[in-house]
């Protein structure tokens, strides 16, 4: 991010009864597009070097952190998110989504 850029960070919350099964899905689904991991109930999704994602297992449901160098990407990756955690929660999609977000500096 350049010095004058503003990082968009949106904080999530899937409610569903699996969500450590899920995260550890998502994980290892979109490791063969980038270096993700799972540790402890914990999933993080590098998507380039401005753009990340971290999901972790909560009781009733999934708390998602997304960083994105604008907001409409940010809103573009929520949909992204939402698809694939509503593709491995089959049973119990679509999932509900509560999402909040905040503009940092950059710096």
């Amino acid at each position: 991010m350049t010095p004058h850029a503003v990082a968009v960070t949106a904080n999530g919350f899937a409610r569903c009864d699996k969500p450590e099964r899920y995260i550890q899905q998502v994980v290892s689904h979109w490791s063969h597009k980038m270096a993700t991991s799972y540790a402890d109930g914990v999933g993080t999704f590098p998507f380039s070097e401005l753009e990340s994602a971290v999901m972790t297992a909560r009781p009733g449901g999934i708390a998602i952190t997304l960083v994105t160098a604008d907001a409409e990407r940010n809103v573009h990756l929520r949909g992204v998110i939402e698809r694939h955690i509503d593709r491995f929660a089959f049973r119990e999609a679509p999932l509900t989504y509560e999402w909040t977000e905040s503009e940092d500096s950059g710096q």
